[in-house]
């Protein structure tokens, strides 16, 4: 599929739509937690919903204990149900939104490596190896480089997010073990929590909702409930039918900009120099470790093409560049995008 086409432009604006959600979730959180509403609210108000509209589904399809048994079935509530979002929420009662939206979403692959290779005996390429490396190396920039002074209150927050993301991680093997469809698995966390959580959050708030303004708490409603657990699902599952898993999840890679850039209107919350280092590593570690499509450049007709196994590209783009004669032919192949007819890179 050539790069400008209008498929893969219409799979990444669906893939682009699914990581503005998932970054603004940051953000609308954090403005949640610091005003009106607490963290305990956040979970009731996204499975409270989703658990009401998505339970249908749930007495259709069952609770598939024959393909999780009863430790999956848990572990997958716990990885993404009200457990996950109380810990997120927690977390950003005490450090910024773009912390969490960079180590939230952007270390789940590291945890997700480590879980494979040490579970399933998994070993990552040297690709996604070189990814790992980033991600964490943009998590100890981070969590360790403050360009203000050290806070132990944002350190608390920063570990909470770490502590989520590993949840993603065991709910993300759980789920690919399990082959199970994406909104049969939301059905089953959106229920499972309001069925387990809601009640005792009754028992320790009461009806704590009616101390928040009507518009704010229907913006959260909708947001939490609604945008977020359904439909940035079908988005994503769009994204990824029309460019592949490797080039859907690769959007991923955004969450962590987006978050610090939708941060800055939302909440004014700017992100330091050190916390630019950090986005700018993770985000490009997620990208190598999603597998994300890579540039390939037909060396005999020095032209790129899209997209190739990545050994094939690199050793491609090397010929090119040896055989051009300046760096302005470089400058203008590369930026020519074409998919040879045989679908394959030359050279």
């Amino acid at each position: 599929m050539r790069l400008g086409s209008p498929t893969y432009i219409k799979g990444a604006l669906f893939g682009f739509a699914a990581v503005s959600i998932w970054a603004g979730w940051s953000a609308m959180t954090r403005l949640a937690v610091t005003t009106g509403l607490d963290a305990w609210d956040i979970p009731a108000l996204r499975f409270g919903v989703a658990g009401l509209l998505l339970s249908p589904i749930l007495m259709r399809r069952g609770i598939a204990l024959d393909r999780l048994g009863w430790l999956g079935l848990a572990g997958l509530i716990v990885g993404t149900g009200a457990p996950y979002a109380l810990v997120v929420a927690v977390g950003l009662r005490f450090a910024p939104a773009y912390d969490a939206g960079a180590l939230n979403p952007g270390c789940m692959p590291l945890f997700v490596a480590l879980i494979a290779a040490t579970v399933l005996g998994e070993k990552p390429s040297t690709a996604r190896k070189i990814g790992l490396s980033l991600i964490l190396s943009g998590a100890l920039v981070i969590i360790g480089w403050h360009s203000t002074a050290w806070s132990i209150s944002r350190s608390f927050g920063d570990v909470l997010f770490l502590v989520a993301s590993f949840l993603t991680a065991c709910y993300t093997v759980i789920m690919r073990e399990s082959k199970l469809d994406p909104i049969h698995v939301a059905a089953l966390v959106s229920t499972g929590s309001l069925v387990i959580y809601l009640p005792i959050y009754l028992v320790i708030h009461g009806i704590h909702f009616a101390e928040v303004p009507f518009v704010d708490l229907t913006v959260q409603v909708i947001f939490q409930g609604i945008v977020v657990t359904i439909i940035s699902l079908v988005l994503y599952g769009r994204a990824v039918v029309i460019l592949g898993a490797s080039g859907g999840s690769a959007f991923g890679a955004l969450v962590p900009a987006l978050s610090a850039l939708l941060a800055i209107p939302l909440l004014e919350e700017w992100p330091t120099t050190s916390g630019w280092v950090g986005i700018v590593l993770i985000s490009a570690g997620v990208y190598l470790a999603s597998g994300g499509p890579f540039p390939c450049v037909d060396a005999s007709r020095g032209r790129c093409a899209v997209p190739g196994p990545r050994s094939t590209c690199i050793a491609s783009t090397i010929a090119l560049i040896k055989n051009a004669s300046d760096t302005s032919a470089v400058s203008a192949n590369l930026r020519e995008w074409h998919v040879p007819a045989n679908g394959r890179p030359r050279g």
